[in-house]
């Protein structure tokens, strides 16, 4: 844990929960530090492919991983957080499916995830932190004083995906988007490596049918500053 002990909030979920804008907001609110980790195992896989190093070359992904330059920017509210990986944003290059799905295969790997261990910790400073990911409050800050778990249904989650895809302008099929979502889950769920579950200490959350305004308070509620 880093030296500083700042507070941290861990809020973990599968993709498409809302934690990614919940997360945001809670940091905005807060006026804490922000961490998406996904972001990195995302960025691992983009410059993986940028490098032509293969997803089942784990070595040469340990040594990607390790040697990320990333930043994350804050954006106005309802945006992702810019990401910049070696000073060039690719905030949408790391947001598409192919990106995720590579993620989540880099994910499993664990000396993967230990390269990224202490760089994940190393966002906890003063005055606090938000941590959005699959592992903040079982692995990364297992002493996080708060610890939420978001979830919502597969097909909540495949609809909101689908329509951030459609208003972007990307042609895309539900019913697939749905595939892989649950293909997705399966694996974060039963890898070896971290699996995606909530802390025995974690506040679970269910957004399912909620607006996001509706999410934020009762995660604001939950972390004790309603």
């Amino acid at each position: 844990m880093a030296e500083s002990k700042a507070p941290v909030i861990t809020v973990d979920g599968p993709g498409g929960s809302g934690k990614g804008t919940i997360t945001q907001m809670l940091a905005r609110r807060l006026g804490w530090h922000l961490l998406d980790s996904g972001a990195l195992y995302r960025l691992t896989a983009l410059a993986a492919e940028r490098q032509g190093v293969s997803l089942d070359d784990e070595p040469s992904l340990v040594k990607v991983a390790a040697g990320l330059d990333v930043a994350f920017e804050p954006t106005p509210p309802g945006e992702p957080a810019k990401v910049l990986m070696a000073g060039v944003d690719v905030t949408a290059d790391i947001r598409t499916e192919t990106c995720g799905d590579n993620a989540s295969k880099v994910a499993v790997m664990q000396p993967v995830r230990d390269a990224l261990l202490q760089r994940q910790r190393d966002f906890q400073k003063p005055p606090g932190l938000v941590a959005d990911g699959r592992d903040m409050g079982t692995v990364v800050f297992p002493d996080a004083p708060v610890k939420i778990f978001l979830t919502a249904s597969a097909e909540e989650r495949a609809q909101r995906r689908y329509s951030q895809l459609k208003d972007a302008g990307v042609d895309v099929n539900i019913d697939a988007l749905l595939k892989e979502i649950r293909v997705r889950d399966e694996r974060d769920m039963n890898r070896a490596a971290a699996p995606l579950k909530p802390a025995d200490d974690a506040q679970v959350i269910d957004s399912t049918g909620l607006s996001i305004e509706e999410v934020l308070v009762r995660v604001m509620a939950a972390a004790g500053q309603a």
